[in-house]
């Protein structure tokens, strides 16, 4: 009682002469007398509970704010600046070729997240059918043991056929479940449902053409700071993570 009696003289005096206490004087005092606040605490429990309660709330709502208003001026940036990713004539290309708006997409075939972004990628497409391209590029996680090999199997289909591919792409992460499951064994099946030439798809999975395609991916989501799945490049504006479409939408 005395120490608390002491603090509220101390705020007292500070206020009459005519500046409240600040953050650092009332820190040195109840540094100095610890015990103030122990028993503020013990006997006002709830009124404690509450007030760190609401400075929670109040630190998220700060940080929320200052991520959205980082997030903008990143945006801003960008839009002025639009990253360059390099699309070589042998890519496979989703929708029309001539399309003002592409997108592209560092993707994981066994990345659930990345599923989430196949849906969304679809309704942006049929929303905007005509005007979008989307252009899938490879960012395998380490911790999915079938997305190299996934990758591997598209790659090596897009040789031989983009639309067999873009068959193959729909096809994984519709049934990605299986593909978990199955592992090869589901990629080996689903390549022979879109018809792919078996022998060369064989010959061509560790082929060094293959091979430079899906390192140069990782290199480039790499420089362009995405570190996991999916990332996004809409007209050079870059998304991290599985964002709805309205987001996609606010962009193109």
């Amino acid at each position: 009682m005395k120490n608390i009696f002491k603090l509220s003289i101390i705020i007292a005096v500070l206020s009459a002469l005519g500046c409240a206490p600040s953050a650092s004087q009332l820190e040195k005092v109840v540094s100095e007398n610890p015990e103030i606040l122990f028993n503020a605490i013990e006997k006002h429990p709830g009124k404690f509970i509450e007030v760190v309660n609401k400075a929670a709330r109040n630190a998220q709502m700060e940080a929320r704010q200052k991520e959205a208003e980082d997030e903008q001026k990143r945006m801003e940036d960008e839009f002025k600046n639009p990253k360059q990713p390099k699309i070589s004539d042998g890519r496979a290309v989703f929708g029309k070729k001539d399309a003002p708006i592409t997108i592209v997409e560092y993707s994981d075939f066994e990345c659930p997240y990345c599923a989430k972004g196949y849906d969304t990628m679809k309704e942006v497409m049929k929303e905007y059918q005509g005007k979008v391209k989307v252009i899938y590029k490879h960012l395998p996680l380490e911790f999915h043991p079938m997305a190299m090999p996934a990758a591997k199997y598209f790659e090596a289909m897009v040789i031989q056929s983009p639309s067999k591919a873009e068959k193959f792409h729909d096809m994984i992460f519709e049934n990605q479940n299986k593909l978990k499951s199955q592992k090869e064994a589901y990629l080996k099946d689903a390549a022979k449902k879109v018809g792919a030439d078996m022998n060369k798809l064989m010959k061509d999975l560790d082929s060094d053409a293959v091979k430079k395609v899906i390192e140069a991916d990782m290199a480039e989501a790499k420089e362009f700071g995405f570190s996991g799945t999916p990332g996004f490049l809409v007209n050079g504006v870059s998304l991290k993570g599985a964002y709805p479409y309205e987001e996609f939408k606010k962009i193109i």
